[in-house]
């Protein structure tokens, strides 16, 4: 099974980017499944079902959210009632779900969305939640995703130890900023600290670099808005063994807007 990950979409710039390189990464790779970060594809903050209805007529099968999936308050209204989004699992009380299974293209991915606790909410312990969820998918299916919405590059590196063996691949998501440290555990889990984003590459992790640099040098309230500069794209495609879910191979992806213009 080879599974395309795509790192978070910041806003428009970030929709645009998926949209025009989705053909080609499919056409170049051949994914089986495909799986994006959507926590901050509207205007940076949260998603609609107008854009998760895109990403999945684009070619997504699946996406995964963070600490900006509430948002956009009319989330409440519809993410029930849609399979293929998860978000973090450890939340206490929460609508949706944080683990699923996505069948594309004859094959069977499990993905499971939890959220770090250092520097960000004390929610429930994301360890605990992934013994529970990676342990249930696995009765169902060998190849099961991780996306570790976190802050903390301990965290994620920790995350990933603990679940080697058992997810397929760990992926770390939040920090916007593709890691070097992509490698495959002694136990056959691919691990990635973080995947990067998709976004502008001109801004301040995908925002407006003004309105961060006036915040940062005031620390007043500030506006951020999405930077409309060249875009990045980054993800990473994993390559599983489908008998045990041991991970192949992992490739990270790193593209910029002048480069698929020479394409």
């Amino acid at each position: 099974m080879k599974v395309l990950f795509v790192g978070d979409i910041v806003g428009n710039t970030g929709r645009s980017a998926l949209k025009q390189v989705l053909p080609s990464l499919r056409s170049k790779y051949n994914p089986h499944i495909i799986i994006v970060n959507g926590e901050n594809a509207a205007a940076g903050r949260g998603i609609t079902a107008q854009i998760a209805r895109e990403f999945f007529e684009w070619g997504v099968h699946g996406i995964t959210m963070g600490n900006h999936t509430w948002d956009n308050k009319d989330i409440f209204e519809w993410i029930d009632e849609e399979p293929r989004i998860v978000r973090p699992a450890n939340f206490p009380e929460a609508p949706g779900r944080g683990s699923a299974l996505i069948k594309a293209n004859g094959k069977t991915l499990g993905i499971v969305n939890l959220q770090g606790r250092t520097f960000l909410p004390p929610i429930d312990c994301p360890f605990r939640k992934a013994d529970e969820l990676v342990d249930a998918l696995r009765k169902q299916t060998p190849c099961v995703l991780v996306d570790f919405h976190a802050e903390a590059t301990s965290e994620k590196i920790a995350m990933g130890w603990y679940l080697d063996g058992r997810a397929s691949i760990v992926v770390g998501t939040h920090t916007h900023v593709q890691t070097n440290d992509d490698t495959i555990l002694p136990q056959g889990t691919a691990y990635l600290t973080d995947s990067g984003m998709v976004g502008s590459k001109e801004g301040v992790l995908g925002m407006e670099r003004s309105a961060v640099e006036h915040r940062f040098l005031t620390q007043l309230p500030v506006r951020f808005t999405v930077d409309e500069g060249k875009w990045q794209f980054h993800g990473l495609l994993a390559e599983l063994d489908d008998s045990t879910g041991k991970a192949k191979s992992l490739v990270k992806l790193r593209l910029t807007e002048d480069e698929w213009l020479l394409l």
